[in-house]
């Protein structure tokens, strides 16, 4: 009996394989691959490769705004100017010196009022003379209050249209110990700052500046290669 029900179910799976086959088989050939010709219709339009321009890091030994601010945020590159002393070229397009408090605009040796709030001087360089200020470096440290400028802008006015036989020096700041530049920054000369390029200006008496974006150029002297066209000058100065 036990081997007559052996042969009975290896019968019947014979059977049921034979059948899943043929039914696996039947109408293949309706589903078979059927090749189609390549597509020869219109061919699509691409947009052109947009051409990006490389800006420069670097002219010579001197950085340019957008360089030294992309090293600024590159994590392989910000060694090598955070708190570095460097060479900055570019245009003035931005000063703070028509913003000055009237209480602050007067001659060394005279306190400000308790109440004047007046900000550090300050200008700001760009690749460009048309750049906004959001893409341009904020320069601190040339002049440590407007008094500072008051009397530089006195004084260099004498020195108009007089010949020299030896060209003066700047004025130097009585507390920061820097040379004033002569012509004093304004608006459209393109300049070459050398000072400590970081994201902090640590040096004024109130708080700090910070910008961890185009950081803070801190002064050390600076050379014109376009002057400004205009005389600088503050609040009820003429």
């Amino acid at each position: 009996m036990r081997a007559v029900r052996i042969v009975t179910l290896m019968g019947t799976s014979l059977l049921t394989l034979s059948f899943l086959a043929t039914g696996c088989n039947s109408g293949g050939n309706e589903d078979a691959y059927k090749p189609k010709p390549a597509y020869s219709g219109n061919k699509a339009t691409m947009p052109a490769v947009p051409s990006i321009v490389k800006k420069p890091i670097k002219v010579g030994d001197t950085y340019t705004i957008w360089g030294a601010a992309y090293y600024l945020r590159s994590r392989v590159h910000s060694k090598e100017v955070d708190g570095k002393d460097l060479k900055i070229s570019g245009y003035i397009i931005k000063t703070n010196l028509m913003e000055a408090p009237l209480c602050a605009v007067h001659k060394t040796g005279k306190e400000d009022p308790e109440d004047c709030k007046a900000p550090v001087p300050a200008f700001w360089i760009a690749d460009s003379k048309d750049a906004k200020e959001k893409d341009a470096i904020k320069v601190l440290g040339w002049a440590s209050n407007f008094a500072q400028i008051y009397d530089a802008i006195g004084e260099y006015k004498k020195r108009e249209g007089v010949k020299q036989v030896k060209e003066s020096e700047p004025l130097t700041d009585n507390f920061w110990g820097v040379k004033i530049p002569d012509p004093l920054p304004n608006v459209g000369a393109k300049v070459t700052v050398t000072g400590n390029y970081a994201t902090t200006f640590t040096r004024a008496t109130h708080g700090t500046v910070a910008d961890p974006i185009m950081g803070v150029l801190t002064y050390s002297e600076m050379s014109y290669q376009e002057p400004p066209t205009e005389t600088a000058t503050l609040p009820g100065m003429h």
